[in-house]
């Protein structure tokens, strides 16, 4: 069953103490990479060790920001899930300052480093280019959902009001065996007979030629008929790479491109986007994680949850359910009331704000990886989170 992969960036406001203090004994600077065009900024990338005995240890991959860095915030940026690679999804399919194509690197317009220093951080070891040289050193961990039963059941809606699914469908997706209750058997090998039936209908009508994480562009005909995993959103158009991490996996797969990435393989023969060698403990499922955004927002920082509005995997109707509640909770009142902002003369999406310090945001057109299938939409949305200011509400 497909897992989804849920991306945090956290920003730091004095980016330079951070990166001297930590990063700077371990950085290794990257003088250019295989196939990529001329930049200003410099970027680095290497390991850090996470243990005393040096057994695991984090690969990074730094790109400063291309003008002034010094005075520009840090943006760590984690992939999910779960086991997913933050430099190769985040930084090579989503807001990087480069993505694959074919022998060469084409130049991100929209890459976030115009606006900050982006750290991508392969977390936990086992994942991307991350390792251990230990034997029972891989860790176990839950995907980052908000809340499992909510996140789940918003499946079957989303399916129904956006075609992927028959009323008769929708009827029992919702009554008969719903989403959460599926996935909860799954992960205890006790799929019932009726959520088998349920489960049966539901891929059979929305189609495995139907990109679960964008449900309305198009896929990557290869991938999917080599069942290979689909991360990455794709989109009709000269700007998007329809089969991007395809280009992403044979590009870091280069033993060129490894070198002067600083990068080795330990404990398996290829890289991959996402790890396979994990024990994830998948209970952990049902654990919430809203909580961690509530204690957050507590400690008076600034949270931003945004959604794609054309993700299946997590729909935003579930996401934006939570968010008000947590809202509620936290005794926070509304203050932007829900109203669309603009990208240009476009509308970019729509946007709600609790107390000045909890908002929540749906990015129009784009993917479950938002800043691969909207690129500059989610830059003005990234842009405005940075700068403290409202999401435009005119053009």
């Amino acid at each position: 069953m497909a897992i989804m992969a849920v991306a945090f960036f956290l920003v730091f406001l004095s980016c330079f103490i951070c990166i001297e203090a930590y990063f700077l004994p371990h950085i290794g600077k990257i003088t250019q990479l295989p196939g990529q065009p001329p930049v200003d900024f410099q970027q680095f990338s290497g390991y850090v060790n996470v243990d005393k005995k040096k057994e695991k240890s984090l690969f990074y991959y730094f790109v400063e920001a291309e003008i002034d860095p010094a005075s520009k915030p840090l943006v760590l940026w984690l992939n999910g899930g779960p086991g997913c690679s933050s430099i190769g999804v985040g930084a090579f399919s989503e807001n990087g300052p480069f993505t694959p194509n074919a022998k060469v690197l084409l130049r991100n317009e929209y890459s976030w480093n115009r606006e900050a220093n982006m750290l991508y951080l392969d977390t936990p070891v086992g994942v991307g280019f991350s390792y251990s040289t230990g034997a029972s050193s891989y860790e176990t961990l839950g995907n980052p959902l908000l809340e499992f039963t909510t996140d789940y059941n918003s499946r079957a809606e989303y399916f129904w009001s956006h075609g992927l699914i028959s009323d008769t469908t929708y009827n029992l997706f919702t009554y008969g065996c719903n989403y959460s209750r599926y996935v909860s058997e799954y992960y205890r090998d006790s799929v019932s007979i009726v959520c088998s039936k349920v489960m049966s209908l539901v891929n059979r009508e929305s189609s495995r030629f139907v990109d679960k994480y964008d449900v309305t562009l198009d896929v990557c005909i290869p991938s999917v008929l080599s069942q290979s995993k689909i991360i990455a959103p794709q989109q009709n158009s000269e700007r998007i790479d329809v089969c991007v991490e395809d280009e992403t996996i044979n590009y870091l797969n280069r033993l060129d491109v490894q070198k002067a990435l600083h990068a080795r393989l330990v404990g398996v023969r290829r890289w991959d986007v996402c790890s396979n060698i994990l024990d994830y403990d998948m209970l952990d499922l049902e654990k919430p994680t809203i909580p961690i955004i509530g204690s957050l927002v507590k400690e008076g920082i600034p949270v931003l949850i945004y959604s794609g509005d054309q993700d299946s995997v997590i729909p935003l109707t579930g996401t934006r359910t939570l968010i008000h509640r947590l809202a509620k909770q936290l005794g926070l009142n509304t203050t932007v009331p829900y109203r669309v902002w603009f990208e240009g003369q476009q509308v970019g999406g729509w946007t709600q704000v609790y107390g000045n310090i909890l908002s929540f945001a749906t990015i129009r057109g784009a993917s479950h990886e938002a800043p691969f299938s909207q690129p500059q939409r989610s830059f003005v949305l990234f842009k405005s989170f940075l700068d403290g200011r409202p999401l435009p509400q005119e053009f």
